[in-house]
């Protein structure tokens, strides 16, 4: 297996301990510790309902996360978008690959390959990413917020790499 130093910058405050990359404050989890989180929240409220949540706190991460960033880096449009799925890829959570991304009109599709998520779960027959949903439409609804579009949108994941006959995920982008 090969291995490489993360590409993305990392600062930690010297006084409070805080890591920051680019424009916004990290934490530095284990996989396991943040799955398992999720696992227990889910055996609690049922996957559906956590969803939901998931869906609408993940969409107003995105939304700011690309906000800061794209400021921080003079992006715009498509830009934002690439830089988001970089990013999200380059912090552990799997490979995310845009298929398409379509901002005049709402639509994306992204593959996910090497879920985090996956990877805990194993084979389980259904969906296990639904946390990244919310991300997606969060992040495709600012930019198009930034360039005056009134257009908005939502994601759903079509299938999983947690399910037989699937090693990766996608998940589809269209306009509300």
């Amino acid at each position: 297996m090969a291995t490489h130093a993360p590409e993305m910058p990392i600062q930690v405050d010297d006084e409070t301990g805080v890591w920051t990359t680019d424009a916004l404050p990290m934490l530095y989890v284990p996989r396991h510790f943040f799955v398992n989180n999720h696992m227990g929240i889910e055996e609690v409220l049922g996957a559906d309902k956590y969803a939901e949540i998931l869906y609408k706190a993940g969409y107003k991460s995105a939304w700011h996360w690309c906000e800061k960033e794209a400021e921080c880096h003079g992006l715009e449009g498509a830009a934002v978008f690439e830089h988001y799925m970089k990013r999200l890829s380059q912090r552990g959570w799997g490979l995310f690959e845009t298929q398409k991304l379509d901002l005049e009109t709402g639509h994306a599709e992204v593959k996910l390959k090497h879920s985090a998520f996956v990877y805990v779960y194993g084979k389980v027959n259904r969906k296990v990413d639904y946390m990244f949903t919310g991300w997606f439409s969060g992040a495709i609804d600012q930019i198009l917020a930034a360039k005056g579009s009134p257009i908005r949108t939502v994601t759903v994941q079509e299938y999983s790499g947690a399910e037989e006959g699937h090693d990766d995920g996608l998940f589809v982008t269209r306009p509300l």
